[in-house]
Protein backbone atom coordinates (compact mmCIF):
# COMPACT_ATOMS: atom_id res chain seq x y z
CA UNK A 1 0.00 0.00 0.00
CA UNK A 2 0.83 3.66 -0.71
CA UNK A 3 1.91 6.17 1.73
CA UNK A 4 0.23 9.67 2.07
CA UNK A 5 3.32 11.95 3.94
CA UNK A 6 2.70 15.44 4.42
CA UNK A 7 6.28 17.66 5.03
CA UNK A 8 6.38 19.19 7.38
CA UNK A 9 9.80 20.57 7.68
CA UNK A 10 9.83 23.85 8.35
CA UNK A 11 11.89 25.32 5.20
CA UNK A 12 9.36 23.49 2.83
CA UNK A 13 6.47 25.41 5.41
CA UNK A 14 8.51 28.68 4.95
CA UNK A 15 8.81 29.03 1.43
CA UNK A 16 5.18 27.76 0.61
CA UNK A 17 3.95 30.68 2.53
CA UNK A 18 5.98 32.65 0.10
CA UNK A 19 4.54 30.93 -3.22
CA UNK A 20 1.38 31.38 -1.80
CA UNK A 21 1.66 35.49 -2.28
CA UNK A 22 0.22 37.49 -4.46
CA UNK A 23 3.02 40.04 -4.39
CA UNK A 24 5.27 36.54 -5.28
CA UNK A 25 6.17 37.40 -9.55
CA UNK A 26 7.09 34.97 -11.38
CA UNK A 27 11.05 34.96 -11.43
CA UNK A 28 10.87 34.52 -7.71
CA UNK A 29 8.34 32.00 -8.01
CA UNK A 30 9.95 29.79 -9.99
CA UNK A 31 12.84 30.27 -8.14
CA UNK A 32 11.07 29.07 -4.90
CA UNK A 33 9.10 26.44 -6.78
CA UNK A 34 12.41 24.76 -7.72
CA UNK A 35 13.97 25.02 -4.29
CA UNK A 36 10.97 23.43 -2.63
CA UNK A 37 11.20 20.70 -5.37
CA UNK A 38 15.01 20.43 -4.15
CA UNK A 39 13.83 20.05 -0.41
CA UNK A 40 10.95 17.51 -1.47
CA UNK A 41 13.09 15.36 -3.32
CA UNK A 42 15.43 15.07 -0.02
CA UNK A 43 12.55 13.81 1.81
CA UNK A 44 11.28 11.75 -0.34
CA UNK A 45 14.24 9.63 -1.55
CA UNK A 46 14.93 8.87 2.49
CA UNK A 47 13.93 5.15 1.49
CA UNK A 48 15.88 4.88 -1.19
CA UNK A 49 18.61 1.45 -0.74
CA UNK A 50 22.05 1.33 -0.26
CA UNK A 51 24.95 -0.60 -1.66
CA UNK A 52 28.54 -1.06 -0.10
CA UNK A 53 31.14 -0.27 -2.65
CA UNK A 54 34.91 -0.19 -2.31
CA UNK A 55 36.60 3.03 -3.66
CA UNK A 56 40.17 4.38 -3.02
CA UNK A 57 40.72 8.10 -1.17
CA UNK A 58 43.53 10.14 -1.17
CA UNK A 59 44.73 8.23 2.05
CA UNK A 60 44.04 4.58 1.56
CA UNK A 61 41.02 2.13 0.17
CA UNK A 62 37.36 2.08 2.36
CA UNK A 63 34.41 0.93 1.66
CA UNK A 64 31.74 3.78 0.75
CA UNK A 65 27.55 3.61 -0.32
CA UNK A 66 26.20 4.40 -3.20
CA UNK A 67 22.74 4.00 -4.61
CA UNK A 68 21.24 0.43 -5.13
CA UNK A 69 18.93 -0.76 -7.29
CA UNK A 70 16.25 0.33 -9.98
CA UNK A 71 17.84 3.72 -10.93
CA UNK A 72 15.84 6.71 -11.32
CA UNK A 73 13.20 8.98 -13.15
CA UNK A 74 11.84 12.81 -12.83
CA UNK A 75 8.20 12.86 -15.18
CA UNK A 76 6.46 16.22 -14.80
CA UNK A 77 3.02 16.77 -15.96
CA UNK A 78 3.31 19.75 -18.22
CA UNK A 79 2.94 21.96 -18.53
CA UNK A 80 3.31 23.15 -14.43
CA UNK A 81 5.54 20.18 -13.37
CA UNK A 82 8.13 21.90 -15.41
CA UNK A 83 8.73 24.10 -12.68
CA UNK A 84 9.80 21.34 -10.11
CA UNK A 85 12.38 19.52 -12.04
CA UNK A 86 15.51 21.40 -11.69
CA UNK A 87 15.23 20.94 -8.00
CA UNK A 88 14.62 17.72 -8.40
CA UNK A 89 17.83 16.87 -10.57
CA UNK A 90 20.12 19.12 -8.24
CA UNK A 91 18.99 16.45 -5.77
CA UNK A 92 19.78 13.45 -8.57
CA UNK A 93 21.39 14.50 -11.47
CA UNK A 94 21.75 11.17 -13.07
CA UNK A 95 17.89 10.51 -12.97
CA UNK A 96 16.50 10.61 -16.50
CA UNK A 97 13.45 12.88 -17.49
CA UNK A 98 10.34 12.32 -19.57
CA UNK A 99 6.97 14.37 -19.89
CA UNK A 100 3.44 14.08 -19.86
CA UNK A 101 1.26 16.75 -21.31
CA UNK A 102 -2.55 15.95 -20.90
CA UNK A 103 -5.84 18.80 -21.02
CA UNK A 104 -9.10 18.67 -20.11
CA UNK A 105 -12.26 18.06 -22.23
CA UNK A 106 -14.27 20.86 -22.40
CA UNK A 107 -17.37 18.55 -22.00
CA UNK A 108 -16.45 15.68 -20.37
CA UNK A 109 -13.64 17.58 -17.74
CA UNK A 110 -11.90 14.09 -18.24
CA UNK A 111 -7.80 14.69 -18.69
CA UNK A 112 -6.89 14.00 -22.46
CA UNK A 113 -3.45 12.86 -23.28
CA UNK A 114 -1.54 15.06 -26.13
CA UNK A 115 2.23 14.33 -25.34
CA UNK A 116 4.24 11.62 -23.43
CA UNK A 117 7.64 10.37 -24.34
CA UNK A 118 9.72 8.73 -21.49
CA UNK A 119 12.86 7.16 -21.21
CA UNK A 120 13.38 4.18 -23.14
CA UNK A 121 14.14 2.01 -19.90
CA UNK A 122 11.18 4.12 -17.49
CA UNK A 123 9.52 0.43 -16.74
CA UNK A 124 12.91 -0.40 -15.00
CA UNK A 125 13.25 2.81 -13.23
CA UNK A 126 12.11 4.39 -9.80
CA UNK A 127 10.21 7.23 -11.36
CA UNK A 128 8.31 10.36 -9.12
CA UNK A 129 6.05 11.62 -11.02
CA UNK A 130 5.98 15.76 -10.30
CA UNK A 131 3.32 18.40 -10.58
CA UNK A 132 2.97 21.84 -7.95
CA UNK A 133 -0.97 21.39 -7.38
CA UNK A 134 -3.54 18.15 -6.89
CA UNK A 135 -6.64 19.57 -7.07
CA UNK A 136 -9.22 17.01 -8.51
CA UNK A 137 -6.25 14.60 -9.31
CA UNK A 138 -7.80 13.82 -12.67
CA UNK A 139 -4.21 14.28 -14.08
CA UNK A 140 -2.49 12.76 -11.55
CA UNK A 141 -4.57 9.73 -11.64
CA UNK A 142 -4.54 9.56 -15.78
CA UNK A 143 -0.80 10.33 -15.70
CA UNK A 144 -0.39 7.36 -13.85
CA UNK A 145 -2.47 5.01 -15.41
CA UNK A 146 -0.08 5.87 -18.39
CA UNK A 147 3.12 5.17 -16.68
CA UNK A 148 1.29 1.88 -15.75
CA UNK A 149 0.11 0.92 -19.19
CA UNK A 150 3.93 1.41 -20.17
CA UNK A 151 5.39 -1.36 -17.99
CA UNK A 152 6.38 1.72 -15.11
CA UNK A 153 5.75 -0.24 -11.57
CA UNK A 154 7.57 1.39 -8.93
CA UNK A 155 5.74 5.11 -9.35
CA UNK A 156 5.83 8.29 -6.37
CA UNK A 157 3.93 11.11 -7.12
CA UNK A 158 5.03 14.81 -5.54
CA UNK A 159 3.27 17.63 -5.14
CA UNK A 160 3.76 20.87 -3.40
CA UNK A 161 0.06 21.85 -2.61
CA UNK A 162 -3.19 19.47 -2.19
CA UNK A 163 -7.08 19.11 -1.75
CA UNK A 164 -8.35 16.24 0.08
CA UNK A 165 -10.33 15.52 -2.91
CA UNK A 166 -7.52 14.97 -4.63
CA UNK A 167 -5.59 13.08 -2.31
CA UNK A 168 -9.02 11.15 -1.92
CA UNK A 169 -8.91 10.10 -6.01
CA UNK A 170 -5.31 9.36 -5.76
CA UNK A 171 -5.96 6.65 -2.99
CA UNK A 172 -8.92 5.11 -4.59
CA UNK A 173 -7.54 4.86 -8.21
CA UNK A 174 -3.76 4.39 -7.45
CA UNK A 175 -3.49 2.89 -3.82
CA UNK A 176 0.13 1.38 -4.19
CA UNK A 177 1.50 5.08 -5.26
CA UNK A 178 2.88 7.07 -2.46
CA UNK A 179 1.98 10.55 -2.57
CA UNK A 180 4.66 13.42 -0.98
CA UNK A 181 3.08 16.56 -0.13
CA UNK A 182 4.40 19.88 0.82
CA UNK A 183 0.62 21.16 2.39
CA UNK A 184 -2.57 19.81 2.67
CA UNK A 185 -5.34 22.62 2.11
CA UNK A 186 -8.39 22.79 3.22
CA UNK A 187 -10.74 22.16 0.03
CA UNK A 188 -11.83 22.93 -3.65
CA UNK A 189 -14.04 25.79 -4.76
CA UNK A 190 -16.59 25.78 -7.40
CA UNK A 191 -13.84 26.73 -9.99
CA UNK A 192 -12.10 23.12 -9.24
CA UNK A 193 -8.85 25.65 -7.37
CA UNK A 194 -7.17 24.80 -4.41
CA UNK A 195 -8.61 26.51 -1.36
CA UNK A 196 -6.16 28.63 0.36
CA UNK A 197 -3.98 27.84 -2.75
CA UNK A 198 -1.93 30.19 -4.84
CA UNK A 199 -3.69 29.79 -7.93
CA UNK A 200 -2.38 28.63 -11.63
CA UNK A 201 0.64 27.23 -10.99
CA UNK A 202 1.36 26.72 -14.40
CA UNK A 203 -0.20 30.44 -15.24
CA UNK A 204 2.47 31.77 -12.13
CA UNK A 205 5.36 30.21 -13.18
CA UNK A 206 5.60 30.97 -16.43
CA UNK A 207 4.20 34.89 -16.13
CA UNK A 208 1.01 33.92 -18.38
CA UNK A 209 -1.73 34.72 -15.91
Amino acid sequence: MGKVIVMEHPLIQHKIGWIRRTTTGSRDFRGIISEIAMLMCYEATRGLELADIEIETPICRTVAKELKGKKLAVVPILRAGLGMVEGMLTMIPAAKVGHIGLYRDPETLEPVEYYCKLPEDCAEREVFVVDPMLATGGSAVAAIHMLKDKGVRNIHFMCVIAAPEGVKAMEEAHPDVDIYIGALDEKLNEHGYIVPGLGDAGDRIFGTQ
